[in-house]
């Protein structure tokens, strides 16, 4: 899915993460904390999704407050993952200027030789997030561009409302 998030001045930014789940509670990813878009929704705890399925013509469009994921949940998706994207994790100060590949590669090499027969832990960086819904829109492409979009809005009493909007 891509999502987008944005400085606390509104500078916005955008990139492709992994949609891991959803649930009554809205929408999670994972990442690390101190990536660039950890620190945005630090300082900006509102994100925006969009999924989109060319082949079916079809588009979900979701705004709504971000909140961190249990360490819990964290623990039990970090340890679910492949050692290598575990190790991966554990090395990368994702988003950081780097001097080289090789630096990522010698600290991968370090940690290896730490975790032998093993993964290491999550470090205290990396979780996960849920943005759960105020908003969520459903797209369907339709001939002429007289698409079908159906959006609906969280109220005050946590119930939803259902608008059809033009294309």
């Amino acid at each position: 899915m891509t999502l987008a998030t944005a400085t606390r001045s509104g500078r916005v930014s955008a990139r492709m993460v992994l949609l891991k789940g959803i649930d009554a509670r809205g929408f999670s990813f994972f990442t690390n904390y101190l990536s660039r878009k950890g620190l945005e929704l630090a300082q900006n705890a509102r994100a925006a999704l969009v999924l989109y399925w060319p082949a079916l013509d079809r588009q979900i469009r979701i705004t709504g407050r971000v909140v961190k994921l249990s360490a819990t949940e964290s623990d039990a998706y970090f340890n679910s993952r492949a050692a290598g994207s575990r190790f991966s994790a554990a090395v990368s100060p994702q988003s950081k200027v780097i001097a080289s590949r090789a630096v990522l590669e010698s600290k991968l090499a370090k940690l290896k030789a730490e975790y032998r027969d093993d993964a290491p832990p999550r470090p205290k960086h990396w979780g996960g997030y849920l943005v759960r819904p105020d908003e969520i829109e459903f797209w369907q492409q339709g001939e002429y561009r007289l698409h079908d979009r159906l959006r609906y809005r969280r109220t005050g009493n946590g119930a939803w409302k259902m608008d059809r909007l033009a294309p």
